[in-house]
């Protein structure tokens, strides 16, 4: 009896653990569960969900209750928590921002061009009751991001032009304004692809593009497109340069003609002036001793008709003897 009665309490003990242990579930900081009752749920325990998308979980929870007739409770917060052992069931989700990234895809641009594609993601489950109905589990939501991000990210290539899918912001080109960068199209790719992913229970938080490179057997054909595009723009900049520099020449050509002329007409006006001025002290010499005059003018007439070697005859009647007697 004693045997049995030991056997017995060991059973209890052991059956008391378990159904302890079975009660009783830990939510640390990084997730956040959703406890379900033969598959129902029946309460959510969320993590560090914002405010305002906190009002939208609970609308959605209480369109579920009216629906279901039942009764959802909403806790919040990591810690140690309790559930009906057996009956219900934890279901952890991650409440951290988790990564999405796709294969390469081919994609065809406004102007015809094939890109292979390879892009990213970053993503949150932001109503958890929504998570669990529609894709249950985190490749449940992989598989149904790549539908949404591939189709909304085909159809906002298919609206812009290769250029402007590779520049990395809005800038004016050599040829043509780019009105459209690539930041602005993956802003509208990132606002689409969330609005159809939050009825899943997602957020979709960015969309960027990694790599977006031409078909190998595209690449040659472009680059020595683009290479004669950027020939031909560098021709009409050197021939516009050229035109230019010859306009510039013959301005300044034409200025220094106009700056020399006026200037030579100002020399030759002071120059008439110095002379008339020159001219007039000369006569005003002249005039007050003519005599001295006369015989400088004929020591210089000498000096200048002859040389040292010259034998000077002079008559006594007239001429120079006159003022050397």
């Amino acid at each position: 009896m004693k045997g049995a009665g030991t056997a017995a309490l060991a059973v209890i003990v052991v059956v008391l653990v378990v159904l302890l242990s079975g009660s009783f579930f830990i939510v640390d900081e990084t997730r956040q569960a959703v406890i379900t009752f033969f598959g129902e749920p029946v309460a959510i325990i969320l993590g560090s969900l914002p405010a305002d998308m906190r009002a939208d979980l609970e609308k959605d929870i209480k369109e579920y209750e009216t629906q279901k007739k039942t009764k959802i409770k909403i806790k919040q917060g990591a810690g140690l928590y309790v559930k009906i052992p057996f009956l219900q069931k934890v279901i952890l989700l991650e409440d951290r921002i988790l990564e999405y990234d796709s294969e390469p895809t081919d994609i065809v641009t406004k102007d015809k061009k094939h890109l292979l594609v390879d892009n990213f993601a970053r993503w949150q489950i932001v109503d958890p009751l929504r998570f669990i109905q529609t894709v249950r589990t985190e490749n449940g939501a992989q598989s149904r991001l790549d539908d949404i991000i591939y189709s909304v990210l085909r159809e906002e290539l298919a609206k812009s032009n290769l250029v402007e899918i590779v520049r990395t912001e809005d800038i004016a080109s050599l040829e043509e304004h780019i009105t459209t960068g690539r930041e602005a199209i993956m802003n509208a790719v990132t606002k689409k692809a969330d609005k159809t992913a939050r009825g899943y229970g997602i957020k979709l938080i960015d969309v960027r593009i990694k790599r977006a490179d031409l078909p190998k057997e595209n690449l040659n054909a472009v680059f020595n497109r683009m290479r004669a595009e950027r020939e031909r723009i560098s021709k009409r900049y050197r021939s516009e340069g050229e035109e230019e520099a010859a306009k510039i020449r013959a301005e300044t050509d034409r200025d220094v003609k106009i700056i020399l002329a006026e200037a030579y007409k100002e020399a030759e006006t002071t120059k008439g002036r110095g002379d008339a001025k020159a001219a007039g002290i000369y006569a005003a010499a002249y005039s007050s001793h003519e005599d001295f005059y006369k015989f400088l003018q004929s020591l210089e007439a000498i000096e200048k008709s002859t040389t040292p070697r010259d034998q000077l005859i002079l008559s006594t009647t007239d001429g120079v003897y006159q003022y050397l007697k």
